[in-house]
């Protein structure tokens, strides 16, 4: 399959930014402006001072869209740091989800069978329903769910994706 200069490609970039009220409705705002899509948005306060934050973007477009994405989120002051993990190279992506199953019978025992081939918790049960804890990459977090679809889903909550690129180097 050949891929084209215009097809989407999904891409992981982080932002380090100066912890500070507003930046991230500036960025949100800057693709909303512009039409980008956020498939995934997470910030957290990654210094003992508090004065820095890392913000993890799930983002998707074709080559030329990213690299304006980039160069845009550059320009943005307090932005000290982009840096897009897929270019990069090898890198870790996890998440975490809570997914809430209701079933009896049958349908109860293939819930709990599922979880713990996917290393999924209870963390909350009852009678009638479960809790699962779920951490991993995003595509066996979305397996995990497709399944419990076929057995009692409820309701979803998922963090988003945190990524950091492998090796001894901090992306």
């Amino acid at each position: 399959m050949h891929i084209k200069e215009t097809d989407p490609e999904r891409h992981v970039l982080t932002v380090t930014v100066d912890n500070e009220a507003g930046i991230l409705a500036r960025i949100a705002g800057m693709f909303t402006a512009r039409g980008y899509n956020i498939e995934s948005l997470t910030v957290a306060d990654v210094t003992e001072d508090h004065a820095i934050s890392r913000i993890t973007i799930v983002t998707n477009g074709p080559p030329h869209v990213i690299e304006q994405i980039i160069a845009q989120l550059d320009r943005l002051v307090p932005v000290h740091k982009v840096a897009d993990l897929t270019d990069i190279g090898p890198h870790v992506q996890r998440e975490l989800a809570l997914v809430k199953v209701a079933g009896v019978g049958e349908h109860r025992i293939e819930a709990l069978r599922l979880a713990e081939v996917y290393r999924a918790s209870v963390v909350d049960a009852t009678t009638e329903s479960f809790i699962f804890e779920l951490t991993g990459a995003p595509d066996k977090i979305q397996s995990f769910i497709d399944l419990m679809r076929q057995v009692g889903l409820v309701e979803v909550g998922r963090t988003g994706v945190v990524a950091i690129v492998r090796g001894k180097e901090a992306s």
